[in-house]
């Protein structure tokens, strides 16, 4: 939808067709004042406002649509162009300026640019450390098709108000991905509540999440909120939800069908608007067809489920991920910058991960604990020995000639030796061939051959 703020009928009208005339929605706003009221209380992919405008410059206009939403692209129209306008426009943020008059092909042609670069913005707001810095957007690391999929999802999610049910295993950073569903939705200046439905006593749920009224049971020696009032406008983030007792379950259900709440022991009814996004690490759908959850409560919640992808899933990104740890950890830790040598990098990528991301971070500060040099080596990763044999095992090939997994195994036996052998001699070739019983030719090859680093 594009926003036009234009005090003239004729360019207004002329706008409005032109638009139309190539699919886009239009709202007309005939003064800055109204503009910025129509910023404030709509989303727009783009807006275009003259310069000159009466009650509100398209300054002010520029600056309002900056602070709603710094993403929204604005280009501004004038027909007193002048270098220094141009340049306090683009200091201000405006992504073009355009001098009247225009020919709308070219005028076009900007808004096109202007909605791509917007939606690269969008997209990639996930993914890049300046963006999530400057928005507050947490960052979520990876650049594998999977990851790239869920970025994708929680973009066009984002701006309803729709109910999202996260899956996946423990670890995978639910709710990470619903906070950043939070932060780039319009709900991103009220309150994120979460609250992990398995970690509070069943018979103490319902009034963390409702509130309760003074004297409504034993303990009870004041008013409290519940979750749910604090999230009002904003979002509630509902963790491990098929935990829940279905008693509760049915409560929830009330919730989301009337858009209300009771505290314990009240005899009145609130209204609240909150958008829910429900977690779990369980099949909901199975444990609803065994009646261990609420079928109808499943499918309320069902609305746009967003499967997470475990880390064996997206090997890939480990190197992104180790990297971004050792750069938040060695900040945190206040040690100098370290890097991960080849042979630790290989056993982060060979290793099952049951634990997802959570494991790998725990894994990386750890290692950093125990390094002493500027290198994280193998020595330093503290993983389960059995798994990563195991897993090493489940990569040979199990198709095909014998020969072909015997050749595989020597190739990753051979690797992890030499690998240890040169960090063991720092890298001197020569006593590493010593150290193997192998000739020094001999040596220098299998490194070639296994694309060894020193």
């Amino acid at each position: 939808m594009i926003l036009i703020v234009e005090d003239k009928e004729s360019m207004a009208q002329m706008l409005r067709e032109t638009l139309e005339a190539e699919g886009y929605s239009v709202v007309i706003a005939r003064d800055g004042l109204e503009g910025i009221r129509q910023i404030k209380e709509n989303r727009f992919d783009l807006i275009l406002t003259d310069l000159k405008l009466p009650k509100k410059d398209g300054l002010e206009v520029l600056r309002t649509s900056k602070t709603e939403n710094p993403l929204i692209p604005v280009i501004l129209m004038t027909a007193f162009g002048t270098i220094e306008t141009a340049v306090t426009a683009m200091k201000e943020g405006a992504f073009d300026f355009i001098t009247k008059p225009f020919d709308t092909d070219h005028l076009l042609l900007l808004m096109h640019r202007a909605l791509e670069t917007q939606r690269v913005l969008t997209e990639n707001i996930l993914l890049k450390d300046e963006l999530s810095t400057k928005f507050g957007i947490p960052k979520i690391i990876g650049k594998s098709p999977c990851i790239q999929e869920v970025a994708q999802k929680i973009q066009k999610v984002s701006p309803a108000k729709t109910t999202v049910l996260l899956l996946g295993e423990s670890g995978t950073g639910k709710e990470l991905f619903a906070r950043a569903i939070h932060n780039l939705s319009e709900r991103r200046n009220y309150p994120f509540v979460p609250i992990n439905c398995a970690a509070i006593p069943r018979e103490l749920l319902e009034s963390e999440l409702f509130g309760h009224e003074k004297g409504s049971f034993t303990g009870a020696e004041a008013k409290k909120l519940g979750k749910f009032e604090l999230a009002d406008k904003g979002t509630i983030f509902l963790d491990e939800i098929a935990e829940m007792d279905l008693s509760l379950q049915a409560k929830l259900l009330r919730v989301i069908q009337e858009g209300e709440i009771e505290r314990v022991g009240a005899v009145k009814s609130v209204r609240i608007d909150v958008r829910i996004i429900a977690a779990s690490n369980r099949d909901i759908e199975k444990a609803a067809a065994e009646k261990l959850f609420r079928e109808d409560l499943f499918y309320r919640l069902n609305v746009f489920p967003i499967v997470i992808p475990p880390l064996r899933e997206r090997k890939g990104d480990i190197p992104l991920l180790v990297d971004y740890f050792i750069d938040k950890y060695c900040s945190e830790l206040k040690t100098g910058r370290k890097t991960i040598s080849a042979d630790a990098l290989e056993l982060l990528n060979n290793y099952p991960w049951k634990g997802n991301v959570r494991e790998l971070e725990n894994c990386i500060e750890r290692a950093l604990i125990l390094c002493e040099g500027d290198l994280v080596t193998g020595d330093n990763i503290v993983l389960n020995r059995q798994m990563l044999f195991e897993s090493s095992l489940r990569s040979l090939p199990m198709d095909g000639p014998l020969e072909d997994s015997v050749r595989e195994a020597v190739r990753i036996a051979e690797t992890r030796r030499i690998s240890k052998a040169l960090k063991e001699t720092k890298g001197n070739k020569s006593r590493a061939a010593e150290l193997l019983q192998v000739s020094y030719k001999t040596l220098l090859t299998k490194i070639k051959d296994y694309g060894i680093e020193s």
